[in-house]
């Protein structure tokens, strides 16, 4: 648990200071797309590190749902246990009868699978932005 709020409290920092860099680099055009892509994926990335942290904690602290488990299913058999399961979130209540409910907390999975998806695109398209913009010296010597 210790190890998974560092990562929480990390990803909260990096993302903050990739928003602040994205303002300031906002302020002083021209801005160069590749350099862009890459400060959004610092964004995007650790975002989906604190969605994934925070729907973590949430399945570790009870779950993100309404009413987890009911004492005794429609059935009558009384709750034997809860599984949890961290990836993806969710939690199961299992009942006597072998009866099981999940509880799938989607929307954190979702904006987790977003986020990186995100991540990753912009990545892949800084890299090859950057690898199409001529450096420096190829432009001072006129090559297209």
């Amino acid at each position: 648990m210790p190890l998974l709020g560092m990562l929480l409290l990390i990803s909260l920092a990096t993302a903050a200071t990739s928003i602040v860099t994205v303002v300031l680099m906002l302020n002083n055009p021209p801005l160069p797309l590749p350099r862009l892509c890459a400060i959004l994926v610092l964004v995007f990335g650790p975002s989906a590190a604190v969605a994934y942290c925070y729907g973590w904690f949430s399945v570790t602290l009870g779950g993100p749902f309404p009413a987890l488990c009911e004492d005794r299913n429609a059935s009558g058999a009384e709750l034997a246990s809860i599984v949890q399961e961290y990836w993806p979130l969710r939690s199961a209540c299992v009942y006597s009868d072998g009866a099981v409910v999940e509880h799938i907390s989607m929307s954190i999975n979702v904006l987790v699978y977003l986020l990186a998806g995100l991540a990753i695109v912009l990545g892949c398209a800084s890299a090859v932005l950057h690898r199409r913009t001529p450096s420096a010296s190829e432009r001072s010597l006129g090559k297209p």
